[in-house]
């Protein structure tokens, strides 16, 4: 079926698909503040939420219902325009994000099948590069239609931070696309559901990306765009109601897609050992799949959460020197020498 030449039944295929991943990624972002409260609880011998529904589960929903009637201040010297622009691209840019991610394989209803993707691009690891190049403006534009020196300190803080540890994380990339020979984030996962997963040939590559990715979502040790200590709260100091909740949930939602990201380059994504031999196919299969990529991602999850609750924050030169002085170098080191074991292995 078709209208104006436009295949109705595909549009509507990625219309559903693309509100599942962006309904899944918002409810994931509002239950993390839970979690983040609960892994604070239990690292400090704490109970953490517990008076909102069952085990403080209502929790989320009153924090946002608090976020959302609570009144809407924007200072007066402020740039009206940009101040409401910068949340609206943080958030937007953290939603774009996942639109490249395999989250399962394939669904089959009758003849139909459904990948569990919303874009299988060529060069996916590009796209997400790309928007998360362009997040760091909105951190920059709230920053600076503040006008509020802390603000505009932390944003250009937040910014330096950014471009700096894209480098790092960039070059420990290459190493790996070396490995696979493709930017298509699905035909990865494919290669390692054939074979080992990518981290047990790119160990050291593995761990430079994941310091960058905590770098990257400015959580613990790296949140220094949002020290309390001396920038009063960082960029978004001025802001409040759903403006304020907008720059939470993308730093959430950054979160969760860099955990998924990183179970999708260097663990397997949907992929589990033996999962061709366990006797099932078709859905179930890839119900299953699906479940082993999120276990992986909240695995990650945690892990943001224990070291956020668990190691002091850098200085801002100690935050810099980490990542020119010592990543870049490293990143460059393991680049050459998976070309050289490759080069190796051909001769």
């Amino acid at each position: 079926m078709t209208f104006l030449g436009i295949d109705l039944l595909f549009a509507l295929e990625k219309i559903l698909l693309i509100s599942a991943v962006l309904a899944v990624s918002l409810v994931v972002a509002m239950y993390c503040t839970w979690g983040e409260r609960k892994v604070a609880g239990w690292i400090q011998d704490r109970i953490g939420p517990d008076r909102a529904g069952p085990l403080g589960l209502l929790q989320p929903l009153a924090d946002g219902g608090k976020l959302f009637f609570k009144e809407e201040i924007i200072p007066t010297n402020a740039n009206r325009g940009l101040f409401i622009l910068g949340p609206s691209l943080a958030m937007l840019t953290a939603c774009m994000t996942g639109a490249v991610l395999p989250w399962g394989d394939t669904l089959t209803f009758g003849n139909t099948q459904v990948s569990l993707q919303v874009a299988d691009i060529n060069v996916g690891i590009l796209y997400i590069f790309g928007v998360v190049g362009l997040g760091v403006y909105g951190i920059m534009i709230g920053g600076w239609a503040s006008n509020n020196k802390f603000s505009l300190l932390a944003a250009v803080r937040g910014a330096s931070q950014i471009i700096s540890y894209e480098l790092a994380m960039g070059l420990s990339l290459i190493a790996l696309l070396m490995l696979t020979g493709t930017l298509s984030l699905k035909e990865i996962v494919e290669q390692q559901r054939a074979g080992y997963w990518n981290v047990v040939y790119q160990p050291l590559g593995f761990f430079l990306f994941l310091i960058c990715a905590f770098a990257e979502c400015n959580r613990a040790p790296f949140d220094l765009p949002e020290a309390e200590n001396e920038l009063n709260g960082g960029y978004h100091l001025e802001y409040s109601s759903m403006k304020l909740g907008f720059f939470l949930f993308a730093e959430y939602i950054n979160m969760f897609i860099s955990s998924a990201l990183m179970a999708t380059l260097y663990f397997g994504g949907y992929s589990f050992p033996y999962m061709d031999q366990i006797g099932l196919d078709g859905n179930w299969l890839t119900i299953l799949g699906m479940g082993a990529l999120f276990f992986k991602t909240i695995c990650f999850i945690f892990f943001f959460m224990w070291v956020r609750w668990t190691l002091p924050r850098f200085r801002y030169d100690q935050l810099m020197k980490l990542g020119w002085k010592v990543l870049i170098p490293l990143a460059l080191v393991n680049m050459l020498i998976t070309g050289a074991l490759i080069l190796w292995q051909q001769s």
